[in-house]
């Protein structure tokens, strides 16, 4: 395949970790449900070749190849280099004619059960705090893990908001789900043992962060933007 011989050739455009423009191909390619076959197909390369991008830590693919394969996945070259990494998400265009739709119960649930970062808003004695943090759901509710003196391990007993979000940028478009309800601390060891072997990851903090609280949902609703 030509394509092949881009990673020996390429220029230092690639920039940043070489690994890295593998990593964002396929976590973009992920994020709209596309197959490797799918994208090479739009890209005009081969499957094999977007697998050797995405698994080779080493594979620097040419300007060219990179340009199609950034068409393909609805994206920017600049966002598979990384260069939006330290930007909060957002800073691009509103579409023309965007639309704000309602998400069902079910569908504010199936965008929550996919685990990931949200955003939990709780009371503290200096006043109202949001911090962002891993979870998972188990049982319908949300659950987390922190550090006893850590502000999401006071959340403990209060009523409390989590929130979940994805902004696609090329596109314009993004949905957010917003949980109301009780935080309550998980002190039983098999409840405990269960969501340990059920975490998707660890804390991205890191640290020792052994307090696991669950947040059952009293409310939830969520909206979506959409592009006619």
């Amino acid at each position: 395949m030509s394509e092949q011989a881009a990673p020996r050739m390429a220029s230092t455009t690639a920039g940043g970790a070489k690994s890295d423009i593998g990593r964002r191909i396929a976590r973009r390619r992920e994020e709209l449900g596309m197959s490797r076959e799918e994208a090479a197909a739009r890209a005009g390369t081969t499957p094999g070749y977007v697998q050797y991008l995405e698994e080779q830590s080493t594979a620097m693919p040419g300007t060219a190849v990179l340009i199609r394969l950034a068409d393909a996945l609805a994206t920017s070259v600049a966002a598979l280099h990384g260069g939006d990494a330290d930007l909060p998400p957002g800073t691009g265009r509103a579409a023309r004619r965007p639309e704000l739709i309602e998400l069902s119960a079910e569908e504010c649930r199936a965008r929550l059960s996919r685990h990931g970062i949200g955003r939990l808003a709780t009371d503290t004695p200096d006043g109202p705090i949001i911090v962002p943090l891993n979870y998972n759901v188990v049982d319908g509710a949300i659950t987390f893990r922190t550090a006893p003196d850590a502000v999401p391990a006071t959340a403990a007993g209060a009523l409390v908001a989590f929130e979940v979000d994805h902004i696609d940028e090329a596109l314009s478009q993004g949905w957010s789900v917003l949980i109301r309800g009780r935080a309550r601390a998980v002190r039983e060891p098999d409840a405990v043992e269960r969501l340990e072997a059920l975490a998707y990851s660890r804390p991205w903090a890191g640290g020792e962060r052994d307090v696991w609280v669950r947040i059952e949902p009293e409310s939830i609703t969520g909206r979506r933007i959409a592009v006619r």
